[in-house]
């Protein structure tokens, strides 16, 4: 069987190194000059070339160290002088990642200007990495392209893991509750900045869009279902997300107590030395913690009642995203990266990402009934794409338009046609089209570049405002529960109505 990135170790990068590599070298930078801007937070100075301003490894949050680990952000104080903003900062530490510089002190964001005044749109990007890996900074999310549209992307970091989603409570004490939330209050720290700073480059804080992929798009949909963060953008968009990466506050307190149980056995220390322990004795904690725990994905957000006040998709369709935009979908054999492309085994526990897998076979079973065609392999592939990614989305773009919002679906057809998942629309292979990162290497080069067009170009509408459309596409209809229009990205790329009805009707009451 062809060797296929296992699961964490695909998700701890998010599939960036190979898209990186796929896509190719960017465009070679012309040198750069220097560029100077005073912003309420304080004076930057970054780089300027192809028409574009940078600015790199700028703070948004105090760093999250000594007393403030497992805290909640705290507010950026302003800095005297002129601040480097010439190279990015560490990565949040995580497991992996060999050469790629990680800290706890990891609370940066990134910008890709127009030279011009503006105001322009704004996109703050969200990377994935399962809420464990990830960084801001990497190649395939340069925003020279983007910014030479006239739009202005800011890629941002969150603390990762134990750091970010971990409720310590059970540990340390009633002071740290809710503390499972702190990735997601970086995230909406990173958006206040945003819409107190972001004119001095050009930007309009009016027309914010928060979007990401994989972990990146289930936070930015979990986003859409909390309260305080509503006010800082108006749109969202979502690739290979869903809003169910959260559990109650009994099961965050139980995941807290188990590795509680794991750091005092690894560290031979009492839970109060969480606090001072170096941050790479907690990583390697959390690396057999996660390795042993039954649940796949153990560190999520937290329902806590108040900040997370209950379900995400809940909100949602309470209305809490009334008047906002969204665009989302997923890839139509995401798990096939995770999986591998010939699965010889039903998934199990560390291959779901929401059902215990007793329930998840249940439903397998009569997958069989619908897709009469399919090999019990791509019958696999395909239920746990729809248990992790595809069920998910379609919930949230159900609760999105039912409160209120305007929202556009999309599936990924077209099929990788190089390497071991050749054949398969897998985790990740959108993200070279989106970013227009074509590859000249494969079968369909000439068909990969006009799709990576045609979807960068729809995707750039979007963010500008307007209904995501772009030459060489058909008319993409907004998405009602009704007719559930989706936009289906292929060599030759249409539009279905309920795609995929019979199988999403196998899902009900569990997703």
């Amino acid at each position: 069987m062809p060797t296929v990135l296992s699961r964490r170790a695909f998700l701890a990068n998010a599939g960036l190194a190979a898209m990186t590599l796929r896509g190719g070298l960017l465009q070679a930078l012309a040198p750069a000059s220097s560029v100077t801007v005073l912003a309420p937070c304080g004076k930057l100075q970054g780089t300027q070339s192809h028409g574009v301003n940078i600015f790199r490894g700028v703070p948004f949050a105090e760093p999250p160290l000594g007393p403030l680990r497992f805290r909640a952000p705290a507010r950026m104080k302003s800095w005297p002088g002129t601040r480097d903003a010439t190279q990015f900062s560490a990565a949040a530490m995580q497991a992996g990642e060999p050469g790629i510089k990680q800290s706890e002190d990891c609370l940066y964001l990134n910008i890709w200007a127009p030279q011009g005044k503006g105001p322009y749109p704004v996109y703050v990007w969200i990377h994935g990495g399962g809420f464990t890996g990830g960084y801001s900074f990497a190649p395939i999310f340069d925003g020279t392209e983007l910014a030479q549209a006239g739009i202005i992307l800011v890629t941002v970091a969150y603390r990762l893991g134990v750091f970010g989603f971990l409720d310590v409570e059970p540990l340390l004490g009633a002071s740290y509750a809710g503390s499972a939330n702190n990735g997601v209050r970086d995230l909406i720290e990173a958006l206040t900045w945003v819409h107190e700073n972001i004119a001095a480059f050009g930007g309009d804080p009016t027309r914010v869009t928060v979007g990401g992929q994989s972990a990146g798009a289930k936070l930015t949909d979990i986003l859409l279902g909390v309260p305080s963060a509503q006010p800082l953008f108006n749109q969202a968009i979502s690739e290979s997300g869903g809003a169910e990466r959260v559990a109650e506050r009994a099961g965050s307190q139980a995941v807290a107590r188990g590795f509680g149980e794991t750091w005092s056995s690894h560290a031979e220390s009492k839970a109060a030395s969480l606090l001072t322990a170096p941050a790479a004795q907690l990583i390697d904690a959390q690396r057999h913690f996660i390795e042993t725990w039954p649940q796949h994905f153990p560190l999520r957000a937290e329902i806590d009642g108040t900040f997370l006040p209950r379900r995400p998709v809940e909100t949602i369709s309470a209305g809490s995203s009334l008047h906002k935009r969204l665009l989302l979908g997923t890839n139509r054999e995401e798990s096939a990266s995770f999986l591998g492309p010939h699965p010889a085994h039903d998934p199990g526990s560390a291959d779901l990402g929401n059902l215990p897998a007793a329930q998840f076979n249940e439903v397998l079973q009569k997958y069989r009934a619908v897709y009469p065609q399919m090999t019990d392999e791509q019958m696999r592939i395909r239920a746990a794409t729809a248990e992790e990614y595809w069920v998910p989305s379609t919930r949230v773009a159900d609760a999105f338009v039912n409160g209120g919002g305007t929202a556009w679906m999309y599936r990924l057809d077209y099929a990788e046609s190089i390497g071991p998942l050749r054949g398969y629309a897998h985790h990740s292979l959108e993200l070279h089209l989106v970013w227009d990162r074509p590859s000249a290497q494969v079968e369909n080069s000439a068909a990969e570049v006009e799709l990576a067009r045609e979807m960068d170009h729809a995707w750039i509408a979007f963010l500008r405002g307007a209904a995501p459309a772009s030459a060489g596409l058909p008319e993409w209809p907004e998405y009602t529960r009704n007719a559930r229009d989706t936009m289906v990205f292929d060599i030759e790329s249409r539009v279905e109505k309920s795609p995929q009805n019979a199988e999403l009707r196998l899902w009900d009451g569990l997703l």
